[in-house]
This record gives structure tokens, C-alpha cells and sequence, in this order.
């Protein structure tokens, strides 16, 4: 079984920065894409940025520009580096995982909010 375990969240003042961290454990195959999603309260949860294992990535537009996202594939880890943040931010993020065997895996989410 897989799991995903995400650090880094915490309170920010508008234009800070934030790192948040996810390592991927108990995997015995290949996974392939990792990312970060988010829900903010009574909204549905929606993508902030993939990367693939190849390297490559998608970010939402909103994101775009402040946000960066690595992974590393030996340690089965992936980063999201955040900044210019904004009260729009303010969310639980969620960590993303689909395996070579085709499943999707989630974190527990981390809090982020943005708030002076």
C-alpha cells in the first residue's frame, strides 16, 4: 500500500513564500505522476500542478508563474515551492500519486493559509 505524507504547510502573510513537501512510501512499482492538489472551504478540489516522471509538469493558470514543482524519483519524493501567495491560496493541499499499477493515492492534506 502506498502512502504519502506531506510536511511544510503553515500560516503566511500575503506575498511570502511556502515549501511543501510529500514523500511517497511503500510503493513496489514505478510512480509515474505526482502532485498537488487543493480545496479551499466550500469549493471543490481542484489541481495545482503535475509532473510526470519524465519531468514534465501542468499548472493551473491561477498558479502559473508562482509556483514550482520537483520531484525526485529515486527518493519518490515532490516539492511544490510557492510564492507571491495570496489570500486565493488559502487551502488544505493535498499530495498526488498514480502508480504504475494504476491507482490513484492521496495524502492527508496539509493547511495553508495565507492571511496577514
Amino acid at each position: 500500500q502506498v502512502q504519502l505524507v506531506e510536511s511544510g504547510g503553515g500560516l503566511v502573510q500575503p506575498g511570502g513564500s511556502l515549501r511543501l513537501s510529500c514523500a511517497a512510501s511503500g510503493a513496489i512499482f514505478p510512480i509515474y505522476t505526482m502532485g498537488w492538489y487543493r480545496q479551499a472551504p466550500g469549493k471543490q478540489r481542484e489541481l495545482v500542478a503535475t509532473i510526470t516522471r519524465g519531468g514534465g509538469t501542468n499548472y493551473a493558470d491561477s498558479v502559473k508563474g508562482r509556483f514550482t514543482i520537483s520531484r525526485d524519483n529515486a527518493k519518490n519524493t515532490v516539492n511544490l515551492q510557492m510564492n507571491s501567495l495570496n489570500s486565493e491560496d488559502t487551502a488544505v493541499y493535498y499530495c498526488y500519486a498514480r502508480g504504475a499499477n494504476a491507482r490513484d493515492y492521496w495524502g492527508q492534506g496539509t493547511q495553508v493559509t495565507v492571511s496577514a
